[in-house]
This record gives C-alpha cells, structure tokens and sequence, in this order.
C-alpha cells in the first residue's frame, strides 16, 4: 500500500472566465471543485493506476467534511488527523487564454495537540505502508523539520519515503540523520541547497555527486522538455522524453510524476523503469484538463517512447 501524506489540503476551486474584469463583477457558469494539495494529487493518480493508496494529513470543519466526502466520490481511502481550525479554499481563475491567476489561503494552524495526535495516527499507518509519498508545504504551526521526523519514524519500520516539498523543509529533511529514499527538486531547488549556480549537464551531474546529496538513494531532477536526471545509488541515468503537442493543463505533473514513481518502487522496479513511470505519468497529468489525473488507457504508448540512457 502507498500512503500519502497531505499536511496542508484544500478544496481547491477552478473559476474558468473568457475575460478577468478587473475591479469589476465577473459572472461564473461553471465552477469546479476538487480535495486539492500536492499529496492529494499523487493519490489520485496512484488510485488510477490500480494500486491500493490512503490519504492521511490534517483537516477540520466544513471545508474538511467536503474534502473527505469528494476523495470518497473518487474511491479514494483515507485517515485524517481532525484538527480545530477550517480546512483552506484555493481560488484558480483560468482566464485570458492561458493565464491563471491564484489566490491562496495559508490554512490553518497546527496545535501542538493535533500534531502529537497525528504522530500516533502515522505511526499506526506506516505499519501497513510499502511506500510513503510526502507532498507539498507545511501548515502554520508545524516547524521545517516536522517531514525528517516522519521520515525517521519510516526508517525505523523500513518504508521508503518518497519527499517533494521545497525550501526550509526540504533543507531540513537532507540535512537530517535519516535521509528521505527519493526526493525530486528542481535545478533552482538544487542551486538554493548549495550554493551554486547549474549551467550545463555536467555541472548538474556534479552537483548530485555532492556529499550532501550523495547519501540520498534516488534524486530525479526534472529538465522539462529535456526529460530528466536521476541518480539512483551511484548510478545515473538521462530520461529523454517525447515532444507532447497537445498539452492541455501542466498543473499537478510534477505530483503525478512522483505517483508514478512511488508505484513503480512499490512494484520493486530497477531505476530505468522508475524512471520511465514517473516520466510517463507526468506526461499524461499534462494531455488532462484536470490536475492530478491521467488516462492510463495511454500509458503504454508513452511509456515506449521514453528513452533512458545510464550516463
């Protein structure tokens, strides 16, 4: 089983308009809302590749019942933390042709009751997980090094904990004693971890071979079109991928990358092929109107045009 962990969800609210009137009012038809946050989005597409997968993070209030109620409406298991304070709403307004204009709220704070509570829920948890994808920022109220604690209560049970956040909490995690099985930053994650600029391939293979970074067993860095980097032990491989030319919504791919990931790890898979599935299922999210979601009826003929070569 995969088990995600979502620190700081949202019911996250899509407003699609022709025209953003600025300082004026704009009438909305369709509205769209979905359980959102980066961990949410891995397990939808976990769930969609036909692979067991629970939800756990903290909610509260109404905007926690509904968020609950729309992972139930999409055969999703979970097992939240409740916590005093409302669950966030996150306003997207896709307008203009393309352009998407966000409002984000912080969300909540996190007591330290409620954290100390959800501890002991994960700690039960992992005793059944394979695999554990962390996603995303931290709520208000929780300290940077709040995921290396959840990473090393994995380590002690022996399950793989896959990380994708950024900044402080990401700094906090490598620096730990128990490192994090995978982690996916990008080239300007990488630059801000140490101190140096990236300007070419050999430079960015370096820069994995770094004492820092060296004791973390797979770090993929994503290239965009380029495809991807991944150092898997003390072997590394280039993922070239295939030009997509009908793209429709980019959001959610890097999450859906890490699903792809976390299933093929949990299938015990070499690292061409973890690469291949990440690679595949970030593809796919990108040909899909809706964030964290992919047509697996397409996943073959993609994942037979990726080309991985160790370098």
């Amino acid at each position: 089983m995969i088990l995600t962990v979502t620190l700081n969800p949202s019911i996250d609210i899509s407003y699609p308009l022709e025209h953003l009137q600025v300082d004026d009012v704009n009438r909305i038809k369709n509205v769209g809302r979905t359980a959102g946050g980066k961990g949410l989005n891995v397990s939808r597409v976990v769930n969609e590749l036909g692979e067991d997968v629970l939800a756990t993070g903290f909610v509260g209030g109404h905007y926690g019942e509904e968020l609950k109620h729309l992972l139930d409406g999409n055969q999703i298991s979970h097992d939240f933390t409740a916590i005093a304070g409302d669950t966030r709403e996150c306003i997207a307004i896709l307008h203009d042709g393309g352009n998407q204009t966000e409002i984000l709220e912080a969300g909540p704070t996190i007591t330290a009751e409620e954290q100390a509570a959800f501890m002991k829920n994960f700690t039960r948890l992992i005793e059944k997980a394979d695999v554990v994808a962390m996603s995303g920022s931290l709520p208000q109220g929780l300290k940077p090094s709040f995921y290396a604690e959840l990473i090393a209560l994995c380590h002690e049970k022996g399950v793989k904990a896959l990380l994708d956040t950024s900044n402080a909490s990401l700094e906090a995690s490598i620096h730990a004693k128990d490192k994090p099985y995978l982690i996916k930053p990008n080239e300007s994650e990488l630059e801000a971890l140490l101190g140096k600029s990236i300007t070419n391939g050999d430079e960015l293979k370096q820069c994995l071979e770094s004492d820092l970074l060296s004791t973390i067993e797979c770090v993929v860095v994503s290239l965009g079109k380029g495809g991807a980097l991944g150092k898997f032990g003390n072997r590394y491989f280039k993922a070239n991928i295939p030009t997509l030319d009908n793209v429709v919504n980019p959001v959610g791919s890097g999450d859906s990358t890490i699903a792809g990931f976390a299933v093929a790890i949990q299938k015990g898979l070499g690292p061409e092929d973890i690469m291949k599935y990440g690679m595949t299922c970030g593809m796919l999210n990108a040909l899909e109107e809706k964030t964290g979601h992919i047509n697996v009826d397409n996943f073959k003929a993609l994942y037979d045009q990726i080309d991985i070569q160790e370098v």
